[in-house]
């Protein structure tokens, strides 16, 4: 299986936004990259429609198409019944005049195989009166059934799809004919590459339309003078039901449609014993007409509806049925990694996680994992992170950042921009002599120092720093930090207590003042012996009066 959508890396901002829409978690998380694996992928686009950074992209097939049209003189497009929708007021005639200018020798509706396919249905149920009945034409469907419901793929129609059965249905009519699928479906395009020789190429909506402006063709509006055909109802929820004609009345028919819905009844025919039921399917909410090209580009549902119901009618195509198409599916179950991890491995991680007890899990979803277990077995399986974990990081960064405020020295106070204390460490406490935080929390600031400085930091956006102040009321002296945050309008107040500093700087000053006092004692008392034995002592008592004075000098600077 070829993976149709890609990553681009750049764009990708690891939101778990894919994760948590991908039905069957199909994504791998990987250096922060979030990659579709590809053997688990069903192809609902949903990852793709999501993504608010468009990291996700369809793989293109524009260059590929263009090859065809060069190289072959009959290139046949085969136009999805869903395309009334997304060209707002055009038809198939104008649809064929502007994809005849880009080459293509004809243009058909798909609608024709959806007929062939529905009267294979009708023709299957009264043939061999399943007991149920699951339609094929949707390969999500198909691909969710094969690789994660394999037991119930016998329910499966053994019956191509409309794509197929159209392109078969051409190149019957039309010998050496290429054919080129254009609908709103990515999975369509491994629908193609997996069963060679049908489809040719498969192009969106999206690249039919770039191709139409790289080629500056315009889509005329004209009205459509043909009488609506039953078969256009199928890309609508309930379509294909509306679109038969012949109905047993044995059965219940039922239609499914979003990707949650068709995994909800898959396990409850696992479940339930269920007897005559005939389930339409479609992966995309609202079927074809809300597949992911037209919801990521046109959504607009309801008058998507009502523009296909109002195209559609009552009545079936006027052509012969080709008895010579292989109408016949072979559905294999296409195998994935089924290692399932040991419960005591499943713990390990859940340690990792700070997932110890069950009521630690919170099962919130926010790694895109349903349950903190599926989370867990992601990680063994290498598809997923321990960092994924929102809360766990939360808590990890809540706790690192009550480590790092309660445990720096200085004091730090946070404020919003009416000035309001928000937040304070355990040394803010204690300079203030504060007990409890709560008592302060929301109160102005300046019940505790002069808020002056603090709109001056906030009028010229500049720091406030290293500014000393006494704090009467505490009796400290303090060195004081102003910091704004512009752009979360937050200030923070860092105050160093420097009490013990200024004391000790004023105890040395005291200290040096009485050790002047003594040095002045002693050159008195030393004058007043060289007065009395200056004929004795000579230049002695001279050179000890010069060293004293210099003494006294050395500590009167400091």
């Amino acid at each position: 299986m070829n993976n149709f959508i890609s990553l681009n890396k750049n764009s990708c901002k690891n939101c778990y936004k894919c994760i948590r829409n991908c039905p069957v978690k199909s994504i791998k998380f990987s250096a922060n990259q979030a990659n579709v694996v590809i053997d688990e992928c069903i192809l609902c686009g949903h990852c793709y429609v999501v993504c608010p950074q468009n990291a996700k992209e369809v793989v293109s097939d524009i260059e590929k198409a263009k090859v065809i049209l060069q190289q072959n003189d009959k290139v046949i497009a085969s136009l999805a019944p869903s395309f009334i929708a997304n060209y707002d007021g055009a038809d198939i005639n104008s649809l064929k005049e502007a994809l005849k200018k880009l080459g293509f020798y004809d243009v058909e509706e798909t609608a024709i195989g959806a007929q062939i396919v529905k009267e294979k249905y009708e023709d299957y149920i009264e043939q061999m009166n399943p007991n149920i009945f699951i339609t094929s034409a949707c390969h999500s469907v198909n691909l969710l059934i094969q690789k994660y419901y394999p037991e119930l793929i016998h329910f499966l129609a053994p019956i191509i799809s409309p794509m197929q059965a159209h392109a078969l249905d051409i190149k019957k009519r039309n010998k050496d004919a290429k054919v080129i699928f254009i609908g709103p479906c990515i999975a369509k395009k491994d629908e193609a590459d997996h069963y060679q020789g049908i489809v040719d190429c498969v192009l969106t909506y999206e690249e039919l339309s770039r191709l139409l402006s790289e080629n500056d063709v315009q889509i005329d509006i004209k009205e459509d003078k043909e009488s609506g055909y039953l078969s256009r109802f199928f890309p609508t929820a309930g379509g294909i039901i509306k679109s038969l004609k012949k109905r047993n009345e044995s059965y219940d028919y039922i239609a499914i449609d979003g990707a949650e819905q068709c995994i909800d009844t898959l396990e409850d025919i696992k479940r339930v014993e269920l007897s005559h039921c005939f389930i339409e399917m479609s992966i995309c909410k609202g079927s074809c007409i809300g597949g992911p090209i037209m919801e990521k580009h046109h959504k607009t549902p309801l008058k998507d509806y009502l523009r296909v119901i109002h195209y559609g009618g009552e009545k079936d195509y006027p052509f012969k049925d080709n008895e010579e198409i292989l109408i016949n599916k072979d559905f294999k179950v296409i195998m994935k990694d089924e290692d399932n991890p040991t419960d005591d491995e499943i713990q390990a991680i859940m340690n990792q996680m700070g997932k110890h007890h069950p009521k630690d899990e919170l099962n919130c979803g926010s790694c895109g994992y349903n349950t903190c277990r599926e989370k867990a077995i992601a990680v063994i399986k290498g598809k997923a992170d321990l960092s994924m974990c929102l809360p766990f990081l939360k808590e990890r960064a809540e706790s690192f950042y009550h480590n790092i405020l309660n445990h720096t020295p200085s004091g730090i106070i946070v404020l919003n921009k009416e000035l309001e204390i928000q937040q304070l460490n355990n040394t803010a406490k204690n300079i203030f002599n504060i007990r409890r935080r709560n008592d302060i929390l929301g109160e102005k600031i300046n019940i505790l120092i002069d808020d002056k400085p603090i709109y001056k930091v906030m009028e010229s956006n500049r720091k406030y720093q290293n500014n000393q102040l006494y704090l009467a009321e505490y009796k400290k002296h303090v060195k004081q930090t102003i910091i704004y945050d512009k752009n979360f309008r937050i200030f923070m107040v860092l105050i160093d207590d420097i009490s013990d500093e200024i004391n000790h700087r004023n105890d040395k000053k005291i200290m040096n003042q009485k050790t002047v006092e003594i040095t002045d004692q002693v050159v008195e008392k030393q004058m007043r012996i060289v007065q009395e034995i200056a004929s004795l002592l000579g230049e002695t008592a001279a050179e000890t009066k010069i060293v004293l004075s210099k003494l006294k000098e050395q500590i009167l600077n400091e």
